[in-house]
């Protein structure tokens, strides 16, 4: 077999190994995924089988008190009626014997012989009956024996009853990817339900960041965050920071009574450039950390004097700055110098080698000097951003004489325009391009124009003040038009126009 035949075969082997491994890492990930599923139907099995005790426990506990209040009803209902006609019965029967007593006297009255003694009794009667109880009682009883107007008819419920069933859960909803949109750190995400669903009160928007294409996993290391109580079936998440590569979501409908299923997740790209100040070559006199810089004039103090010796060696004229205590210690071994000198300078942990990238910076308050940029990697401990070929950069003074500048080669370009609070950069490595931007106005500041002949790090200078850095962004759609409305005009604004080099 010749090497060119071997090679062949050596590079196809590569690709199935790298096929059979990319499908073991989707199964592994899918026998996770039914794995935790399987335990969730255990889990979730025991949960609505306890709340369906607790449900029925509560329907009989109602139906209970019910009884016992409808009981109670036709129990006093009895009482009063039996109390009513008891009354009226020991009315009467002490009527009746008044009567009977009366009836009596009269047939005794009727045997008088003496006239004057039978006027005096049937005067006795005559008074007696007027007065007698038979003829002042109401022959008409106060109560019936009717029971019926606390009768029952639970046709209806017991129809309820009977139809009980398991609540209406809505359907998943469906992602539309391709009307998902991802830009200027913002992600909008649409959906619609397979089917018309009037009773569908809100919906719950889960996502979470990842650095793994394809179906989310069940054991990622970041955490599902939600959005809840959305009324539409699109939503925007905005102001994100996007410092993974991609982002998992994943929609769920909710009606008034229970959550349905989550609809299948959708993966979506969230590219963009991150990086950190590098401390282990930053300038003794700034305090690093990972997204702030400050100027810390006591900086490096009680460092060896050795140490001192060597970063001091070769310098030409150049004032040694003041230094104080820092807990950082020098470069290791196989890394960059740390600047030093009046290089008050501190790079980017990541290089950029091509593509378009933007990042945005913003002095501190009272910052005097700070200078925001670009270099080549192999930029010399001694200088300075905007004074070498190999630096590009706008600079702000607001020290003795503000001034504001772009600067390149050891040149410098006013910029008649205000300071703004936030400064963007554009750097388009593979176009030759670097500009500057408003953040917020996304007013071009300034654009250097030139061939990049290495790849570049970001690159600042800071004195006597702070800056802090805003990675893990997207090139705003505003500077991508401007880009390519001005690249179209081919230098027509005398902004655009390259520095001298």
């Amino acid at each position: 077999m010749n090497s060119e035949l071997f090679c062949v075969f050596q590079e196809a082997l590569q690709r199935i190994i790298a096929t059979l491994a990319n499908k073991n890492e989707e199964l592994h990930n899918f026998i996770e995924t039914l794995s935790h599923l399987l335990a969730g139907v255990q889990v979730n099995s025991s949960q609505v089988v306890s709340d369906l005790e607790e449900e029925f426990d509560t329907l009989f506990s109602i139906l209970e008190e019910a009884k016992e209040s409808m009981t109670n009803t036709i129990k006093q209902e009895q009482a009063r009626k039996s109390h009513e006609l008891q009354n009226q019965l020991t009315q009467s029967t002490n009527a009746l014997e008044s009567a009977e007593e009366l009836l009596e006297f009269a047939n005794h009255a009727l045997d008088i012989k003496d006239e004057e003694e039978f006027a005096k009794a049937a005067k006795q009667i005559k008074d007696r009956v007027t007065m007698a109880p038979a003829f002042r009682l109401t022959m008409k009883p106060k109560a019936t024996d009717n029971m019926t107007h606390l009768m029952v008819d639970f046709s209806q419920e017991r129809q309820l009853l009977q139809g009980l069933r398991f609540l209406p859960v809505p359907r998943a909803p469906e992602i539309e990817v391709q009307d998902c949109m991802v830009v200027d750190n913002a992600v909008t995400i649409v959906w619609r339900m397979p089917v018309e669903d009037s009773k569908i009160d809100h919906y719950i928007l889960e996502y979470r960041k990842t650095n793994h294409e394809g179906l989310p996993r069940v054991k990622d290391e970041r955490c599902w965050e939600l959005v809840d109580n959305i009324k539409n079936t699109e939503y925007t998440l905005t102001g994100l920071k996007f410092d993974s590569r991609f982002m998992n979501f994943r929609v769920r409908a909710c009606n008034k009574a229970a959550a349905g299923e989550y609809s299948d997740p959708v993966t979506l790209e969230t590219r963009a450039f991150n990086f950190g100040f590098d401390s282990s070559s930053s300038h003794l006199n700034l305090k690093v950390e990972e997204c702030s810089v400050e100027w810390d004039p006591q900086g490096g103090k009680g460092l060896d004097s050795k140490v001192k010796g060597k970063e001091n060696k070769g310098r030409s004229g150049t004032p040694s700055p003041k230094r104080g205590s820092n807990t950082r210690s020098p470069a290791p071994r196989g890394g960059r110098d740390r600047f030093t000198g009046e290089s008050y300078t501190v790079l980017g942990d990541t290089s950029i080698d091509s593509g378009q990238h933007y990042w945005e910076v913003k002095a501190l308050k009272d910052c005097k000097s700070y200078s925001v940029g670009v270099a080549y990697k192999n930029l010399g401990k001694f200088d300075q951003l905007g004074k070498t070929n190999t630096t590009w950069c706008i600079h702000v003074n607001n020290w003795l004489q503000n001034s504001f500048a772009a600067k390149h080669n050891n040149k410098a370009k006013s910029l008649d325009m205000p300071v703004p609070e936030r400064i963007g950069v554009y750097c388009d490595l593979d176009g030759g391009q670097l500009s500057f931007y408003n953040a917020e106005s996304k007013q071009l500041l300034h654009t250097f124009k030139t061939k990049f002949t290495q790849p570049v790090v970001p690159a600042f200078m800071v004195w006597c003040g702070g800056l802090s850095l805003s990675t893990g962004l997207q090139v705003p759609s505003a500077v991508r038009s401007f880009q390519k409305a001005e690249n179209g005009l081919a230098g027509s604004n005398s902004s655009l126009n390259s520095m001298a080099q």
